[in-house]
């Protein structure tokens, strides 16, 4: 077993380092305070041909593995602009990944292209406000007509709707109790996100507010037949080929947040000088901070391995959830700790562990709960009876 990075993989976190230590501190900020989204960052990362990491060569992409995707965003979370600056980009790696595995030639061509080369933002319209992680219980419904689809529903928690112009949709087209099993009649669609049309309202919140968040509402809009992915009624099946990607580069990503809090700690610690010393001296700081490093690397190796896992083909459920699990409790526990090693001015925005501590919140309850992630374990590895 190798536990190190080959040489193209530290190419890939050096160049991507180059990208992200152009957006300083004072950038990440002013798009936090104002609300205002990294539309520079975006752009840099696209120019620079990662936005492609795991996309068909064909189109431009670069056809590399989660792995090398999972490098990619922990590089991008661990740099002054945390979770925001992975967020801005990071549907691009799993959102289309149903296009990729089941999309026609002609939808691969027409929907991913513009995304490698940063013209079109997509946003992923999944949960639902009386759903939520049931995804099963979706009510957004397409009812078939000549050419297409009318769709009527509403989605919530659509992050990046604000500037996406382009949705991955989950629907129902068979009702849920008409179905055989739960997971069955529902339909998957990559389509325009038309706010002549389409509400996106924004929701208020914590933190990550340099990627907004929203409310969509949707009321009898048209979507052609040619952005139906795959079959009709197949749709829950197909974005299941994206929940471990999802769950190892959330998890690599907020490892990446924890691990950019901490540096940021340490060096406070060394820096700083009461009662006649250095913080960074004294037990009660050094053991926090020591502890939140070994929690980290411990998650970052757990989500390496689901990761390696999931590029040979071999089943890494348990390892992407359980890695998200860890680098979720890591990430809030090591930003904790530095804005109580940073004291009275970590409370302050000028030291930027704020802006952090609030979006490590997130990476505990998004895109899934604690509490589900050791239901799953519990039943699919320990063999325990379901629980919900």
């Amino acid at each position: 077993m190798d536990f190190s990075l080959s040489e193209e993989q530290e190419a890939i976190r050096d160049g991507v380092k180059r990208v992200t230590d152009s957006f300083d501190d004072e950038y990440w900020s002013r798009c936090d305070q104002e609300k205002t989204f990294p539309t520079e960052f975006h752009k840099a990362m696209a120019d620079g041909g990662w936005l492609g990491i795991t996309m068909p060569e064909e189109l431009g992409g670069a056809n590399l593995g989660v792995t090398e995707a999972a490098i990619m965003m922990n590089t991008v979370s661990r740099s002054a602009g945390g979770y925001s600056a992975a967020s801005t980009i990071h549907l691009n790696l799993f959102g289309p990944h149903a296009v990729v595995v089941f999309g026609n030639d002609e939808q691969k061509e027409r929907m991913l292209e513009p995304l490698i080369a940063g013209t079109d933002r997509a946003c992923f319209g999944v949960t639902e406000p009386d759903a939520g992680l049931d995804t099963t219980s979706i009510t957004t419904f397409a009812t078939k007509v000549p050419g297409g689809y009318r769709v009527t529903g509403r989605k919530i928690w659509t992050s990046s709707g604000q500037v996406a112009n382009k949705i991955v949709l989950l629907t129902r087209t068979t009702p849920k109790d008409q179905c055989k099993k739960p997971t069955d009649g529902m339909t998957l669609f990559y389509t325009d996100l038309d706010k002549s049309q389409i509400e996106v309202r924004r929701i208020p919140k914590m933190g990550r507010n340099a990627v907004d968040s929203n409310a969509t509402f949707i009321d009898d809009y048209f979507i052609p037949d040619e952005d139906r992915i795959g079959e009709e009624g197949k749709g829950f099946h197909y974005i299941l080929h994206s929940l471990n990607p999802e769950r190892i580069l959330v998890g690599i990503e907020a490892v990446g947040l924890g691990q950019g809090a901490l540096e940021r700690a340490a060096q406070y610690a060394r820096e700083r000088k009461v009662f006649g010393r250095y913080i960074g001296a004294n037990q009660g700081i050094q053991h926090p901070l020591a502890e939140s490093w070994a929690q980290l690397e411990s998650a970052y190796w757990m989500i390496m391995r689901a990761a390696s896992l999931y590029d040979q083909g071999k089943p890494c459920g348990a390892e992407a959830n359980a890695g998200k699990f860890l680098g979720g409790r890591a990430a809030f526990d090591s930003c904790t700790r530095a804005v109580m090693t940073f004291g009275g001015m970590g409370y302050s925005t000028e030291y930027q562990v704020e802006r952090l501590f609030r979006e490590s919140i997130l990476l505990r309850i998004a895109p899934i709960t604690e509490q589900l992630i050791l239901s799953f374990i519990a039943e699919k590895v320990l063999d325990l009876p379901k629980s919900y």
